[in-house]
């Protein structure tokens, strides 16, 4: 995981020894806002707007999963990285793969890098996905999925016939509130667990995320979705990183404390999400164990992918049963 100095590239990882073992996420730093009024400098545009994205990467995936379910696919263009992340960071999936989508709006690049010289010649920081970049004045407008999804939520409802809103006025307090403890305790709590270089680092975020998924599995006894009775941001900011979990964060980020098939409501929780129209679509397991099995040398040397688990997401769930809505 390299990163731009001044515009140049360099392959470093993350420094977790000036923070006595602890992963650091970094924040995003295109904070640029597409509205339907363009009142933001950024007008909603059918063709202006393309994604960035990895398969792999559960940030990324966010935006995957909105742009389906609000059918923005012929609004909102995508090119798709490589699912590995060698030395040069990002590379474009050649398009003659089968998991690639859309061509490059820039011409010839061949790292995501790239993306980020072409907006700013002398950037420095790390270079992730998802991108949202603009057609029309050739910068990156965004590289937080958390505010992408919100764009993608409502700002271009002019250009989809898909009324549904999941971060409702009547529920936001809600959303943000479950947003901020799965944010920090799972999200990117197996990230802290995972890139940890101290034991106490480790344990610090191995005991949080299980803690945190104890109370959720409590929380989905009592309720269908994590907030209210309706599917909400909240639920497809959670999905991603719990589609990945038994995959790779159970044995590559030694978050082995439980899988979430040990989970009875977590578990089927999932597989509802997983079963709604198009989101299994988004999910590409290839990629994802490619990505982290093979581009994590620290943690994996061989860059031995491993061929299991064997879940079937497709499995029918009991949550209808349990909350028969009014």
């Amino acid at each position: 995981m390299g990163l731009l100095v001044k515009g140049q590239w360099q392959d470093q990882w993350y420094d977790t020894d000036s923070h006595g073992g602890e992963f650091i996420r970094t924040d995003a730093q295109f904070r640029h806002h597409v509205t339907a009024d363009g009142s933001s400098g950024y007008q909603a545009e059918a063709g202006r707007y393309h994604l960035f994205v990895s398969l792999a990467c559960p940030w990324a995936h966010r935006t995957l999963i909105f742009r389906k379910l609000k059918k923005l696919e012929s609004i909102i263009g995508v090119t798709v990285v490589k699912p590995e992340m060698l030395d040069q960071g990002w590379e474009l999936l050649p398009l003659d793969d089968a998991a690639a989508i859309d061509p490059s709006p820039i011409p010839d690049i061949r790292y995501l890098y790239e993306v980020y010289t072409t907006t700013q010649q002398d950037y420095s920081g790390r270079v992730t996905v998802p991108v949202l970049w603009d057609k029309h004045t050739q910068t990156i407008v965004n590289n937080e999925s958390a505010e992408i999804i919100r764009m993608f939520n409502r700002e271009f409802d002019a250009f989809t016939d898909v009324s549904t809103d999941f971060y409702p006025k009547r529920l936001r307090q809600g959303i943000d509130d479950i947003n901020a403890t799965v944010y920090d305790n799972v999200n990117n709590g197996v990230y802290k667990a995972g890139f940890a270089t101290s034991q106490t680092a480790y344990e610090k975020a191995f005991n949080a995320l299980f803690s945190t998924l104890k109370d959720i599995e409590q929380r989905l006894e009592r309720q269908r979705f994590l907030v209210d009775d309706q599917i909400t941001e909240a639920d497809w900011r959670l999905f991603t990183t719990l589609i990945r979990f038994d995959s790779v964060y159970y044995g590559h980020f030694k978050t082995n404390l439980k899988r979430i098939e040990d989970y009875p409501n977590l578990s089927n929780y999932l597989r509802e999400l997983y079963q709604v129209e198009g989101v299994a679509e988004t999910v590409n397991f290839k990629h994802i164990k490619t990505h982290y099995y093979y581009s994590h040398d620290t943690i994996n040397p061989t860059r031995i992918v491993p061929l299991g688990p064997e879940v079937d997401y497709s499995r029918p769930h009991n949550r209808p049963e349990l909350f028969l809505l009014a």
